[in-house]
């Protein structure tokens, strides 16, 4: 089963467009928003079966130019 999480984002300014545009080339999202407020993006992505939740999101989002912080949600149950 893989996991969901939700990961906001928040950029150095002026680099948004940009860094959208670098996690929708790297196909590894399903689903990304612009946001209001202390973040800049959302993302909901999984996690694929067996990977570490931490190094998969260094390794596959955090090597973008312009991220400058993330805080991640995990999720457990839908309803």
């Amino acid at each position: 089963m893989t996991t969901c999480v939700f990961i906001q984002i928040r950029c150095k300014p002026g680099t948004t467009y940009r860094v959208a545009e670098d996690i929708v080339l790297k196909e590894i999202h399903s689903e990304l928003f612009s946001t209001s407020g202390e973040y800049d993006l959302l993302i909901k992505l999984y996690i694929p079966k067996d990977e570490d939740v931490g190094k998969y999101i260094n390794d596959n989002l955090l090597d973008i130019p312009g991220i400058e912080r993330t805080l991640t949600t995990l999720t457990f149950k839908a309803f």
